[in-house]
This record gives structure tokens, C-alpha cells and sequence, in this order.
């Protein structure tokens, strides 16, 4: 299981009800801030997560409305000594601009903790044995877009009912055939994993993709994600000036959520000139599946549902 936090979602300027770009997804003990809008530290203290464990920060690309932030958020997280270090990911183009950011903020090389800029490719970006998160190239406006794929391994089931009919008690010899290892019981039985693990399913995949100008080119990497984030500046109606500025239609979106075979799609990035319920309308009548998302909104994705609730409302 997933859980996201959304911190800002308008596009842009921030309007009264929504900041600007800023996610948190949480997995286990794993903390990801996805792009830094201005105003950032100020929605995690009102979300109540707050800093601990805020040691990754992934950027989907270098515009103002989505890096502006980070002066402020690390300046807070020195001088309260909250955190000692933070990992900024993005693709080299965005992260000049981070590191001209806090040059002119704090002065070059006077940081208040220990910041490190690591440039990023497509491709794997970290891996354990429950999550691996990998990149992936998007096209929007100026170079180094990128988009976030999280994905849990696939899981063999436990069958209890086959444990007990083999004679496996409850305890630490269950726990060593789900972790793989052979067991042989005291009556001499040997008991394999496959003796009573079921067959692989699938983990939860959640796809982010910031701003984006078009959404061909995403197809290989967000096909059949349980959920699928990305941005909705603007309507249909105004698809013209969407295309201008290299940004998506809430129809577009919907259209390839709808394509793509994606279960859920979470809608972010919204313009002033419209209100949620538009965007909502517009794609929930393409794909019904579909969430907009609010300032401080958790979405808890499982495999077969989104559970939504407000940390402030």
C-alpha cells in the first residue's frame, strides 16, 4: 500500500483554496517529496506530517511554481536541526536552477545542512526488496521532465489452509516458508515455500508524471498502474491554449488514463480560471475512476481500491 499526500495543487500561482506543487508518497518507512512549490513547509505543518524522515526530494522539472520552495523548506530544516541531510533528485537542467536557488539564498557553499544534487537519467533510481522506483522521460516545456514510477514487488499469498493440512503450527516456521526458506518439521517432513504459497499477484504501481505536454509517449511506463497522477491545467474547451503553454486538458487526461487501462486517476495541478467540479465533470465523463485532487488530500492506493480522506478538512 501506498499513501499519498497531496501539499499543492494548483497550477502555476497558488489560489486561496490550493498551494503550489507539492506531493508526499509514503511507503512503509520510505518518505518521497515530489517537486517543492512556494509554500511548502507551511502545508507540512498544517498537514500535520511535518519533516522527519524528509531526507528525498524528487523533482519532475525545473519551472519556478515547482522548485521555489525548496529555499525556504531547507532553511527551516537547518536551523531547527530537524534533518542533517537531504538528497534532491532531478534531471541536470532543473537542478542548475535548484543550485542557483539556494546560492542566492544562502550564499555558495553555506548551507545550513548537507544538501546533495544528484542529476538522474531513465532508468532504475533505487531498489530494495519492497519497492523499486524508476524514471522515466516526459514531454512538457524546456528540457529534464521527468515522471516517477513506484512499484511493489509481486507477492506469493500464504495459504493456511494448506500449512495446515501439512502440519506447519502457527510461528516462526510459517514465517520462514513466506520469506522462502524450506522448513522440515519434527516429524521429519520437509515443506517447501511452494508447498503452501499460492501463485505471484501483482504489487500496487502508482505512476507521477508532473506537467506534461502530451501523453503518448508516457503509455509504456503507466499502462495498468493502480494509479496514475497527473496534472489537468486546463479544460477542453480551452485545449488551444493547453497546447500553447505544454500543458493537459482534464479530457486529455482522462482519455489516456482510459487508454492506458489504468485504475485509478488522480487529477492535480489545477488552474484558477476553473473549479474542481469542472475538471472532476469533464473527466469523470471519460473515465469514471477519477479523483481531483484537494490541498492536504490522502489517498491510501491499495491494489483493489483508493481510500480518500482530508487531513484537515
Amino acid at each position: 500500500m501506498f499513501e499519498l499526500v497531496f501539499l499543492g495543487t494548483s497550477a502555476s500561482a497558488p489560489s486561496a483554496e490550493r498551494g503550489l506543487s507539492s506531493a508526499i508518497l509514503m511507503h512503509r518507512d520510505k518518505r518521497f517529496m515530489i517537486d517543492c512549490g512556494e509554500g511548502t513547509q507551511r502545508q507540512l505543518l498544517i498537514s500535520g506530517l511535518g519533516f522527519r524522515r524528509l531526507h528525498t526530494i524528487l523533482l519532475t522539472h525545473g519551472h519556478l511554481d515547482h522548485i521555489l520552495g525548496l529555499g525556504g523548506l531547507l532553511s527551516t530544516m537547518g536551523r531547527w536541526e530537524m534533518i542533517d541531510h537531504v538528497r534532491i533528485y532531478g534531471a541536470a537542467w532543473p537542478l542548475q536552477r535548484v543550485q542557483g536557488l539556494l546560492d542566492v539564498v544562502f550564499g555558495p557553499g553555506q548551507y545550513p545542512l548537507k544538501v546533495e544534487l544528484e542529476a538522474i537519467e531513465p532508468g532504475v533510481l533505487m531498489q530494495d526488496e519492497y519497492l523499486t522506483v524508476s524514471v522515466f522521460p516526459v514531454v512538457h516545456r524546456g528540457a529534464g521532465c521527468l515522471g516517477y514510477l513506484f512499484e511493489e514487488p509481486p507477492r506469493r499469498p500464504f495459504l493456511p489452509e494448506k500449512a495446515e493440512a501439512l502440519g506447519v503450527p502457527p510461528g516462526p516456521e510459517r514465517r520462514r516458508l513466506v520469506q522462502g526458506e524450506t522448513i522440515t518439521l519434527p516429524s521429519g517432513q520437509v515443506v517447501t515455500p511452494d508447498d503452501v504459497l499460492g501463485e505471484p499477484k501483482p504489487g500496487v504501481r502508482v505512476a507521477f508524471v508532473g506537467d506534461a505536454a502530451e501523453t503518448e509517449s508516457l503509455m509504456p511506463y503507466c499502462q495498468g498502474v493502480d494509479a496514475l497522477v497527473i496534472e489537468a491545467t486546463y479544460l477542453d474547451q480551452d485545449a488551444e491554449l493547453a497546447h500553447a503553454f505544454g500543458h493537459l486538458t482534464a479530457g486529455e487526461a482522462a482519455r489516456f488514463a482510459r487508454a492506458a487501462g489504468v485504475k485509478h486517476l488522480i487529477l492535480t495541478h489545477i488552474s484558477r480560471r476553473y473549479t474542481g467540479e469542472q475538471v472532476e465533470a469533464e473527466a469523470k465523463a471519460i473515465f469514471p475512476h477519477t479523483f481531483v485532487a484537494n490541498d492536504f488530500d490522502l489517498f491510501e492506493i491499495r491494489r483493489d481500491a483508493i481510500v480518500r480522506r482530508n487531513l484537515v478538512g
